[in-house]
């Protein structure tokens, strides 16, 4: 089994910058897609930053040179620098981790999830 384990989420004001980190637990070997997604209230979940099993890194045009994705294999570690916040920013971030390579569809294609850490940001 898989486990993540967010942290780092909190209330910031616009402009500002927050890092999240996910410590993953579990039996991974290998090449596996991982990245963040967030939930804003009443909207869906929408994917925020991947790293891909190839390592290439993708990001949703709304945090384009604002997020920054890295993971640190010797700690299992995944990381989500995120800078000049914007209100709608504010949503719950989880990570989540999808064992199999190759593409996928929705954010529903990542199995295994933590249970979330919330950003707020108020302008």
């Amino acid at each position: 089994q898989v486990q993540l384990v967010e942290s780092g989420g909190g209330s910031v004001q616009a402009g500002g910058s927050l890092r999240l980190s996910c410590a993953v637990y579990g039996n991974i070997w290998g090449s596996y897609n991982v990245g963040w997604f967030r939930q804003a209230p009443g909207k869906e979940r929408e994917e925020v930053a991947i790293i891909a099993c190839d390592g290439i890194t993708r990001y949703a045009d709304s945090v384009k040179g604002r997020f920054t994705i890295s993971k640190d294999n010797a700690k299992n570690t995944l990381y989500l620098q995120m800078n000049s916040l914007k209100d709608e920013d504010t949503a719950l971030y989880y990570c989540a981790v999808r064992l199999e390579c190759g593409r996928w569809s929705s954010p529903d294609d990542f199995r295994y999830r933590g249970q979330g850490t919330q950003v707020t940001v108020s302008s």
